[in-house]
């Protein structure tokens, strides 16, 4: 192994989720070397993509929005949210992804829930309906969009507060050049929404970094003083959250580009009455 090398490793680096017997192994074959996390060598290189990444993630992004733009097929009252997501997993593939990443169908009260995937819940006419989803391209990069429906006429108050979140994502991305902070465009997020007095409702970050991963560098997320740069991806995904009642998010990937920002998703985010 050392004279493969060229001599004496003083430090290697591992994957972020590298296998234990993986690593073992190595500190074995290599007793003398440093581990340590290639993630902190690699995550800053793959969060600033080539025109050629870029354009792979624009591909994805068109491909996720087709999706979207046949929600009205699958999405309506008396269809479970797992039916309405088996649909929405064979769209994915069939708009040219590779494999699903996920699929999530929150109706009702499950929209108050970040994280909810698909369950057996019935759903009602008059349902916000959040729909988040994604899946890997066969260039390896991936795709990530959420939009929230309505299914016949939306109760009044969240009509009201999908409003507000809304301008918040229109803020956060127009918030979006080389320069400004991570958690600046966070902030840009936050503000509309703490201001319209549902704060406490927003219960996540506001983006992620995409490419290879579906979650990478550059995490938008308050305290991160991490400056923008032209090629960084990530996702802009303000939510509102009323637990017990329902819930809203919309979700565009962006791309910071020389002079500002570029929208990967392109679909309207007013909301859709199904």
């Amino acid at each position: 192994m050392r004279k493969a090398l060229g001599g004496p490793a003083r430090a290697v680096g591992l994957a972020d989720r590298m296998w234990a017997a993986q690593v073992l192994a190595l500190r074995d074959a290599l007793p003398e070397a440093r581990q340590r996390l290639a993630g902190e060598v690699l995550a800053p290189l793959r969060a600033r993509k080539t025109p050629a990444e870029v354009a792979a993630l624009r591909e994805a992004g068109a491909a996720i929005d087709a999706v979207h733009a046949g929600m009205g097929r699958w999405l309506r009252a008396g269809r479970t949210e797992a039916e309405v997501g088996a649909d929405i997993a064979r769209a994915i593939r069939d708009a040219g992804h590779e494999t699903v990443g996920f699929v999530i169908v929150a109706s009702g009260p499950n929209g108050a829930s970040p994280h909810h995937a698909t369950s057996d819940r019935v759903i009602a006419a008059g349902d916000p309906v959040v729909v988040d989803i994604g899946g890997t391209m066969p260039s390896g990069y991936c795709s990530d969009s959420t939009r929230t429906y309505v299914v016949g006429t939306p109760p009044p108050d969240f009509a009201a507060y999908y409003e507000v979140l809304r301008a918040a994502q229109r803020a956060a991305v127009a918030a979006v050049r080389p320069g400004v902070t991570a958690s600046s465009v966070d902030a840009a997020a936050r503000s509309p929404i703490a201001g319209a007095g549902y704060g406490e409702a927003f219960l996540h970050r506001t983006g992620h970094g995409i490419g290879l991963d579906g979650h990478e560098e550059p995490y938008i997320v308050a305290g991160n003083a991490l400056p923008l740069e032209p090629g960084m991806a990530f996702s802009v995904e303000p939510g509102i959250y009323l637990a017990g009642r329902h819930g809203a998010r919309i979700e565009d990937i962006v791309v910071c580009v020389d002079g500002g920002v570029e929208r990967l998703n392109t679909l309207s985010t007013e909301l859709v009455e199904l």
